[in-house]
Protein backbone atom coordinates (compact mmCIF):
# COMPACT_ATOMS: atom_id res chain seq x y z
CA UNK A 1 0.00 0.00 0.00
CA UNK A 2 1.17 3.63 -0.74
CA UNK A 3 -0.17 6.90 0.24
CA UNK A 4 -2.46 8.56 -2.23
CA UNK A 5 -3.94 4.59 -3.11
CA UNK A 6 -7.58 3.82 -3.67
CA UNK A 7 -7.84 0.79 -1.11
CA UNK A 8 -10.82 -1.58 -0.20
CA UNK A 9 -12.07 -1.72 3.03
CA UNK A 10 -14.95 -2.97 4.98
CA UNK A 11 -16.66 -0.27 6.68
CA UNK A 12 -19.98 0.15 8.76
CA UNK A 13 -22.63 1.95 6.47
CA UNK A 14 -25.21 4.92 8.56
CA UNK A 15 -27.76 1.93 8.33
CA UNK A 16 -25.00 -0.39 11.14
CA UNK A 17 -23.76 -2.89 7.51
CA UNK A 18 -20.30 -3.57 7.22
CA UNK A 19 -19.84 -3.04 3.41
CA UNK A 20 -16.31 -3.51 1.54
CA UNK A 21 -15.57 0.38 0.42
CA UNK A 22 -13.47 2.38 -1.34
CA UNK A 23 -11.31 4.90 0.56
CA UNK A 24 -8.17 6.86 -0.13
CA UNK A 25 -4.61 6.41 2.21
CA UNK A 26 -4.57 9.55 2.78
CA UNK A 27 -0.86 8.85 5.22
CA UNK A 28 0.52 6.34 6.99
CA UNK A 29 0.50 7.20 10.08
CA UNK A 30 4.02 7.09 12.98
CA UNK A 31 4.15 4.42 15.52
CA UNK A 32 2.07 1.29 14.86
CA UNK A 33 1.68 2.14 10.46
CA UNK A 34 -1.74 2.64 10.58
CA UNK A 35 -3.25 4.23 7.77
CA UNK A 36 -5.47 7.40 7.58
CA UNK A 37 -7.95 6.84 4.88
CA UNK A 38 -10.60 9.04 3.58
CA UNK A 39 -14.15 7.81 2.72
CA UNK A 40 -15.39 7.64 -1.21
CA UNK A 41 -18.94 7.68 -2.62
CA UNK A 42 -21.07 7.15 -5.38
CA UNK A 43 -23.17 10.14 -3.63
CA UNK A 44 -21.77 13.35 -5.09
CA UNK A 45 -25.11 15.07 -4.03
CA UNK A 46 -23.42 14.66 -0.39
CA UNK A 47 -20.60 16.99 -1.56
CA UNK A 48 -19.38 19.76 0.91
CA UNK A 49 -18.14 22.46 -1.77
CA UNK A 50 -14.97 23.98 -0.78
CA UNK A 51 -14.23 20.73 1.69
CA UNK A 52 -14.94 17.94 -0.10
CA UNK A 53 -14.08 17.29 -3.86
CA UNK A 54 -15.33 15.11 -6.57
CA UNK A 55 -13.22 12.95 -8.95
CA UNK A 56 -15.13 12.06 -12.21
CA UNK A 57 -14.01 10.92 -15.88
CA UNK A 58 -12.86 14.58 -17.09
CA UNK A 59 -9.94 14.18 -14.52
CA UNK A 60 -6.43 12.54 -16.13
CA UNK A 61 -6.28 10.54 -13.10
CA UNK A 62 -9.84 9.08 -13.18
CA UNK A 63 -8.77 6.24 -15.61
CA UNK A 64 -5.76 5.40 -12.90
CA UNK A 65 -8.08 5.59 -9.36
CA UNK A 66 -9.76 2.20 -10.16
CA UNK A 67 -13.52 4.24 -9.66
CA UNK A 68 -15.86 3.02 -11.41
CA UNK A 69 -18.40 5.97 -11.66
CA UNK A 70 -17.91 10.10 -10.46
CA UNK A 71 -16.96 9.59 -6.75
CA UNK A 72 -16.54 12.02 -3.85
CA UNK A 73 -13.95 12.17 -1.78
CA UNK A 74 -15.37 12.68 1.27
CA UNK A 75 -13.42 14.55 4.17
CA UNK A 76 -15.90 14.42 6.55
CA UNK A 77 -15.70 10.70 6.76
CA UNK A 78 -11.91 9.79 7.99
CA UNK A 79 -11.17 6.76 9.56
CA UNK A 80 -7.69 5.00 11.19
CA UNK A 81 -7.67 1.20 10.30
CA UNK A 82 -4.19 -0.86 10.59
CA UNK A 83 -3.04 -2.32 7.24
CA UNK A 84 -4.31 -5.65 7.91
CA UNK A 85 -7.40 -4.43 7.61
CA UNK A 86 -6.95 -3.12 3.90
CA UNK A 87 -8.07 -5.77 1.47
CA UNK A 88 -6.10 -4.41 -1.52
CA UNK A 89 -5.54 -1.51 -3.74
CA UNK A 90 -8.00 -0.86 -7.10
CA UNK A 91 -6.10 2.11 -8.03
CA UNK A 92 -4.13 5.66 -7.33
CA UNK A 93 -4.41 9.35 -7.29
CA UNK A 94 -2.22 11.60 -8.99
CA UNK A 95 0.50 12.64 -7.01
CA UNK A 96 -1.07 16.48 -7.14
CA UNK A 97 -4.54 15.31 -6.21
CA UNK A 98 -2.99 13.44 -3.29
CA UNK A 99 -1.11 16.50 -2.04
CA UNK A 100 -3.84 18.59 -2.81
CA UNK A 101 -6.21 17.00 -0.38
CA UNK A 102 -3.63 16.54 2.30
CA UNK A 103 -2.72 20.21 1.83
CA UNK A 104 -6.74 21.30 2.33
CA UNK A 105 -7.08 18.84 4.98
CA UNK A 106 -4.32 20.02 6.83
CA UNK A 107 -5.66 23.46 6.11
CA UNK A 108 -8.85 22.55 7.49
CA UNK A 109 -7.73 21.07 10.52
CA UNK A 110 -5.38 24.21 11.18
CA UNK A 111 -8.25 26.46 11.24
CA UNK A 112 -9.99 24.76 13.83
CA UNK A 113 -7.52 24.03 16.30
CA UNK A 114 -6.25 28.20 16.65
CA UNK A 115 -8.91 31.05 16.48
CA UNK A 116 -8.87 33.59 13.86
CA UNK A 117 -5.88 35.69 14.52
CA UNK A 118 -4.06 33.51 17.22
CA UNK A 119 -1.02 31.31 16.95
CA UNK A 120 0.12 28.41 18.90
CA UNK A 121 2.40 30.65 20.50
CA UNK A 122 0.11 33.59 21.40
CA UNK A 123 -2.63 31.60 22.85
Amino acid sequence: MNEGDLVITPLPQADGVVKNRPCIALLRMPGFGDWLLCGVSTQLRQVVPGFDEIIGPEDADFGGSGLKAPSLIRFGFLAVLPEARLLGAIGTLAPERHRRLLARLAAYLHSQGHPRGKTHASS
